[in-house]
């Protein structure tokens, strides 16, 4: 890692950490992996805002140092979303997800609205 990231400084009694440091490690985390995925699959990288809902394909879990993830493939592009038990056999089916901080909200399945046929 560059110096100067600002991660933590020099203190009296040792090295203080920041207090977001894990949150702005994983987020680190996610882009990088993001990229790759990016580059290997042409998707383009859709992050997650929280409280948005994101849709897509389900199509792999990617295990990471911040914990295992699920790839959402919505044709176009593609949001790493944080993987639950419930997803476990659910590979190649539509989901959505509604991410609120460390908790996901999940409707399986295709929404059945009125649609034009």
């Amino acid at each position: 890692m560059p110096p100067n990231q600002r991660l933590g400084q020099r203190g009296s009694s040792g090295i203080v950490l920041r207090r977001d440091l894990l949150r702005i490690l994983q987020a680190r985390e996610l882009e990088s992996v993001s990229r790759s995925i990016a580059a290997e699959t042409g998707l383009v990288a859709r992050p997650v805002a929280d409280g948005t809902p994101v849709s897509g394909v389900y199509r792999r879990s990617i295990m990471l140092a911040s914990g295992r993830f699920a790839m959402l493939d919505d044709g176009l592009g593609f949001s790493l979303v944080p993987w639950r038990p419930v997803l476990e056999k659910r590979v190649g089916q539509s989901i959505s997800a509604i991410v609120r901080g460390d908790s996901v909200s999940w409707h399986l399945g295709r929404s059945r609205g009125l649609g034009i046929g």
